[in-house]
């Protein structure tokens, strides 16, 4: 096997990269750093970069990448609407590539000659890791523990930490995987892999049951400015304060949560929960000023473009070309999406409640069924028939006449 001098791991503090430190140090015999990107998880990094030296790693470094991963990767998302297969708000395949941006610029100043990762095989972690990696680092050195080693699932990892005094969370009892930044809330594996069973009431941590939210709903302006949240009830707020009370707000409400079936890059088909409050808002929100302010046409390109851009960023291509020239166009689009969004939250549920746009195409004169001077009626005719003419050449051809 191949010797390394020093390998930088991206390190959660969680079951996998726990045990991956250990294995990494018996197997390659190299100095370990271990790399914690605060992403707005609320975990105690401290600990977790102290349990990473005590497990063998010579060094941990913590990073606060919070207002890097909201303004330069959930806010793009937000200006695209991107949605993943209709559902899915994209919150750990947003925070993978901010987060090996952090891994890599590590291993620049550690002058490391590898990069670990606690993504299995079977998942789309591993590709949006190392796509991002090879982005910075053509030719670095990526070892995946999960593609190697011997363990066949989590129930061996569990033994291995026991035999080992590795201090996890994870337990026989609760052995689904959690994923948390301040985007969302993931939830997978273990009792969840069943489509049949329904998520256990206090596997919550974002959002607050829907049946026992508040019996009062709650209103909520949202500012935007060229499609970035901006203002809250009219109070201006940074990208990171801007989700957090947006958090907090939905989640009191119960706003946020899907549970589906998706299709991971891998080829397989996945059951996954999450809990997305703020950003569940931030999208309704963006979503009624732009049905004021978005040309027709300009709207629909962007509907038929986004799944494009949504499936890019989900299976691990934010830094692809194709991706960033899509956040070009996406984002001049975006420019007219200045206006404030009105929303009522109830028990789980978001409806709009109120919208305006700065450059709003809508005018009450020409939509109103009362009595105008602008829209002649009669024009009407002569536009249904030119758009009944191939209709009608159709029909008239299959009668034979």
């Amino acid at each position: 096997m191949e010797k390394l001098k020093k390998l930088v791991l991206a390190y959660s503090g969680g079951l996998d990269t726990s045990v991956a430190i250990r294995w990494l140090k018996e197997t390659y015999g190299c100095d370990i750093v271990a790399f914690c990107a605060d992403v707005g998880q609320e975990e105690d990094l401290s600990a977790a970069s102290e349990k990473a030296r005590a497990v063998g790693a010579a060094k941990a470094e913590v990073r606060d990448m919070r207002e890097e991963f909201v303004r330069d990767f959930v806010y793009p998302a937000v200006r695209a609407g991107a949605v993943y297969e209709s559902e899915y708000l994209l919150g750990t395949s947003l925070a993978r590539p901010c987060i090996t941006k952090g891994l890599m610029e590590v291993v620049q100043k550690e002058g490391a000659d590898a990069i670990a990762h606690g993504a299995t095989g079977k998942g789309n972690d591993q590709v949006r890791f190392e796509l991002a990696a090879y982005h910075f680092e053509p030719g670095i050195r990526i070892v995946a523990p999960w593609r190697e080693w011997s363990f066949q699932g989590r129930q061996e990892l569990m033994d291995y930490t026991a035999a080992h005094s590795i201090p996890i969370e994870a337990s026989a009892e609760k052995p689904y995987s959690i994923d948390r930044n301040l985007l969302h809330t993931s939830f997978e594996g273990g009792v969840l892999e069943d489509p049949w069973r329904e998520p256990d009431a206090g596997m919550f941590q974002l959002t607050r049951d829907p049946q026992a939210a508040p019996d009062t709903p709650r209103y909520v302006d949202i500012g935007l400015e060229g499609g970035d949240p901006v203002t809250l009830d009219g109070e201006r707020l940074g990208p990171v304060s801007m989700l957090s009370e947006l958090n907090r707000i939905a989640g009191e409400h119960g706003v946020g949560r899907i549970d589906i079936v998706e299709n991971r890059f891998v080829g397989m088909k996945s059951r996954g929960v999450y809990e997305t409050p703020g950003g569940t808002l931030m999208h309704h929100a963006r979503r009624a000023v732009e049905s004021l302010a978005l040309d027709r046409e300009v709207l629909r390109l962007r509907d038929d473009l986004m799944p494009r851009y949504a499936t890019l960023v989900y299976n691990g291509f934010w830094f692809a070309p194709e991706r960033e020239s899509l956040q070009v166009l996406f984002d001049d689009m975006a420019k007219r999406i200045t206006g404030t969004a009105r929303l009522k939250l109830y028990k789980g549920s978001v409806t709009i409640a109120g919208r305006h746009a700065e450059h709003s195409l809508y005018r009450p004169d020409i939509a109103t069924f009362e009595a105008d001077e602008v829209y002649d009626q009669r024009d009407a005719e002569g536009f249904i028939k030119l758009n009944a003419l191939r209709l009608r050449i159709r029909s008239e051809s299959e009668r034979g006449s």
